[in-house]
């Protein structure tokens, strides 16, 4: 990256909760009061004095003295608690060592806390003590702490501002901290702007007076044009989650810094194209569709999360030409359906959709009458992927004769038997079950034609797509006696929200079990989904991988060398070529690429050498066939 060309302003950084992320006192306090039984109700006095200084509800000199009654700490506490602070440096601080290292002739660390945990904190970022200001603490003659240097200035009301005053810096001055005490510098016309840290904690009444708000470090680097470790702040990412995905989904990207919006149900295609400006992150589950439409209307977005197995509501080629990458949760809920899958059998065995209703309604209705064990049956299984491949193996677990049929090449397990046709599968089984994928060429799959061929009294169950059965052809079925019963958890149409009601023909019939799209919802497969989609995704946000994404031509990077160059274009001919053309005009060392194509688009991942002109990137975005292209360093 270039030298910063203007003279960096004096930044004026507060300690805790901003360099830190905790509260020097508060984890001194905890620390001294370790294995005592009112540990937890005096950490939490001191903490509530803290907030209350903080926010500037309790004058700060105050605040002090009524912490530091309640702290039963010595000096020999001291070094535990620098050990502790040095594991709880803010993140966005950690990640920006080298700038501190750099720039830290230009940076204060000024703190109402105290230097004999402060100084050899901030030391590991190469700034100085004479550029450390803070309290001090008084001992006894046994080491224990008896209060603070009353002569110290920022041991007073208003002792920022009569540090900075005595300071007399020249030039311009920024303030970042996330205390009112922080604030007052501004206040006081000390400082030219104040930026109100909220990486850690958001006080209201500071952030109401900010000139600017900061979620992270990379955030005021990224504003002041300063080098900085990340290509881009974390928290300028927007993530929109639909459809309830498990609350962990949410907590992972929270945790990596994004902003994230939840909305409770699925979107139609009008309300998507509301919500979707400034998106990066898109995740949805099964009802909501993302149409050309949508894709037109999201000028941020990079990647779309499928918190599900199918993808057949997302426009993946629509998505491939605009440079997002999709990714879904091709295994996390396996188990969870096969389990419903085996579950449905048994009970359409022995008929308990028809017994189970009567005997709410006190009608004891004991026959054996059409109920039978599954053992010895012939279940037959259509689509053999991951989920059909695994109910193979528990069916045959439980005494079952598998069959199944897949248009594709699949390894058969155990004594499954694969049958060269639809017809010849529908004719020998006993019960059908659905495990396809949502393409178009699955509509119907199961008609009124597939469903004459089926023997009488067979079963049918649909856990795949609500599309792949004709629903009014397999009710007349179902009313004429001709199949034995069917379980059905996916539907032509579902509802967007648990409040809009459900119609279908199937309601009300004999042996019929019908539920509401659940065959993936348990709290493991949920969970599992919930960490799988989110990680994926961040993945390909920090580093490019797009290992596991449906739409993108699939690459497992190393480990980034140095500056990442990513590279998204339409499959022509040329383009790598003249990516290079310009990176040798300007003398760019290549480290390693990495190109991957697929019918629609090339994928290419250039690692360089750090020291390279602005320009280069300019130029690089402009190359023809360009659909994406971003940095990360």
């Amino acid at each position: 990256m270039p030298e910063q060309l203007q003279p960096l302003p004096y930044l004026i950084i507060d300690f805790d909760s901003t360099f830190t992320q905790v509260e020097g006192l508060d984890e001194l306090a905890d620390i001294a009061l370790a294995g005592q039984p009112n540990r937890e109700e005096v950490v939490g006095a001191i903490r509530g004095l803290t907030d209350r200084g903080m926010s500037g509800e309790l004058n700060f000199s105050e605040s002090l003295k009524q912490r530091l009654a309640l702290l039963p700490a010595r000096r020999e506490h001291l070094p535990l608690l620098v050990e502790r602070l040095r594991g709880k440096v803010s993140e966005s601080i950690q990640r920006n060592r080298s700038f501190f290292e750099k720039f830290h002739g230009r940076i204060y660390i000024v703190s109402s806390g105290f230097r004999e945990f402060i100084e050899p904190v901030v030391a590991e970022f190469g700034i100085d003590a004479d550029h450390v200001l803070a309290n001090t603490f008084t001992f006894d003659a046994d080491g224990h702490i008896t209060g603070f240097d009353a002569e110290n200035v920022l041991s007073r009301d208003g002792g920022k501002i009569l540090q900075l005053r005595q300071l007399d810096l020249d030039g311009d001055v920024y303030a970042l901290g996330d205390g009112y005490t922080d604030y007052q510098i501004r206040e006081a016309g000390l400082a030219n702007r104040f930026y109100a840290f909220t990486e850690n904690v958001h006080r209201e009444a500071v952030v109401a007076r900010a000139d600017e708000v900061l979620p992270s470090f990379d955030e005021f680097l990224y504003q002041n044009k300063l080098p900085m470790t990340l290509s881009y702040p974390k928290n300028r990412i927007k993530v929109l989650l639909l459809e309830n995905p498990d609350p962990r989904a949410a907590e992972l990207f929270r945790q990596e810094g994004y902003q994230v919006d939840t909305v409770p149900g699925g979107l139609d295609e009008d309300e998507l194209v509301q919500h979707i400006e400034g998106v990066s992150i898109l995740g949805i589950r099964s009802k909501t569709q993302v149409t050309q439409r949508v894709l037109d209307a999201a000028n941020r977005l990079i990647s779309i999360g499928a918190f599900c197995i199918g993808t057949n509501q997302i426009d993946l080629t629509g998505c491939m030409k605009k440079g997002v990458a999709v990714f879904n949760a091709p295994f996390s809920n396996t188990r969870s359906v096969v389990e419903l899958a085996l579950g449905e059998i048994i009970m359409l065995a022995r008929r308990i959709p028809e017994k189970s209703p009567k005997m709410h309604q006190g009608e004891w209705d004991k026959s054996a009458k059409g109920s039978f064990e599954i053992r010895g049956k012939k279940l037959g299984i259509v689509g053999y992927g991951n989920i059909g491949s695994q109910l193979s193996v528990v069916a045959e677990a439980v005494g079952m004769q598998v069959l199944y049929y897949d248009v594709a090449e699949k390894l058969q397990l155990g004594n499954a038997v694969k049958c060269r046709t639809l017809k010849e599968l529908l004719r020998q089984s006993d019960i059908v079950t659905l495990h396809v994928d949502g393409r178009p060429a699955n509509t119907n799959l199961i008609g009124a034609a597939e469903l004459a061929m089926m023997k009488p009294g067979a079963l049918l169950l649909n856990n795949s797509r609500g599309h792949v059965v004709d629903v009014p052809a397999l009710a007349a079925v179902l009313r004429s006696g001709h199949l034995g019963g069917a379980a059905v958890d996916v539907f032509p149409y579902e509802p967007k929200t648990n409040q809009e009601s459900f119609e279908s023909e199937l309601r009300g019939l004999p042996n019929v079990l019908l539920t509401p799209h659940v065959g993936g919802s348990t709290a493991e497969a949920q969970r599992n989904i919930a960490e799988f989609v989110p990680e994926r995704i961040i993945q390909y946000v920090n580093t490019g991988n797009t290992q596991q994404s449906v739409n993108f031509p699939n690459i497992q990077l190393p480990e980034q060398q140095a500056h990442r160059l990513i590279h998204i274009h339409h499959n022509v001919p040329g383009v790598l070529a003249r990516i290079n053309n310009v990176l040798a005009q300007h003398h760019v060392n290549i480290l390693g690429q990495y190109l991957k194509t697929n019918e629609h688009i090339g994928y290419v991942i250039t690692d360089i050498d750090k020291q390279y002109e602005q320009e280069v990137i300019g130029e690089l975005r402009k190359v023809e066939h360009t659909i994406k292209f971003r940095v990360l360093y």
